[in-house]
């Protein structure tokens, strides 16, 4: 007679082999730590054409130089304005003047539209995964250096930042 095994898992999170994230690093189950450096976004093609072509030139000396396996993701995180939203309202309840209300007004409707059509900034990161704490530093080193290098400012990956990464592909960007 066979015996079916049932599987345990009650929620998809119970799925996935994460035991904690903890200094900007996602702690797996065999131990391996995935970390990485998020890249600040930038406009380069309000640039001239040949400080475009430069930075382009440094971006792919920079994946060429990386011997490691390594993802790069781009993920949508909402805009919260809710707090300039509501020094708008403040400032509008505070002035007398009917041309500088009307500008306010103006802005704060402007505003109210962004929060219902849902605006997101999309985030750039590169990610890695390795088991030694000395070469995750280094490799971040590297990788911020290089970067930088190439016009690109970025900074080690934070826990919020490794939350919303996750959030993003387990639960459509919904925070949990």
């Amino acid at each position: 007679m066979k015996k079916k095994t049932k599987n345990k898992a009650r929620y998809t999170n119970d799925l996935i082999p994460i035991k904690s994230i903890t200094n900007g690093m996602i702690i797996l189950d065999n131990n391996y730590k995935v970390t990485g450096v998020k890249i600040i976004p930038r406009n380069i093609f309000i640039l001239d054409q040949d400080m475009q072509n430069s930075i382009i030139a440094n971006l792919r000396n920079v994946y060429n130089v990386i011997d490691y396996e390594f993802w790069i993701i781009a993920a949508d995180r909402p805009v919260d304005i809710s707090f300039y939203l509501s020094q708008l309202q403040l400032l509008y309840n505070s002035v007398n003047s009917q041309v500088k209300r009307k500008l306010i007004m103006e802005d704060i409707n402007k505003a109210n539209m962004f929060m219902n059509n849902n605006v997101v900034d999309t985030e750039y990161f590169l990610l890695f995964k390795e088991k030694d704490n000395e070469l995750i530093q280094k490799r971040i080193r590297v990788l911020i250096n290089s970067l930088a290098s190439a016009g690109l400012s970025s900074h080690q990956v934070t826990y919020d930042d490794l939350r919303m990464i996750l959030d993003n592909f387990l639960n459509g960007g919904q925070t949990t």
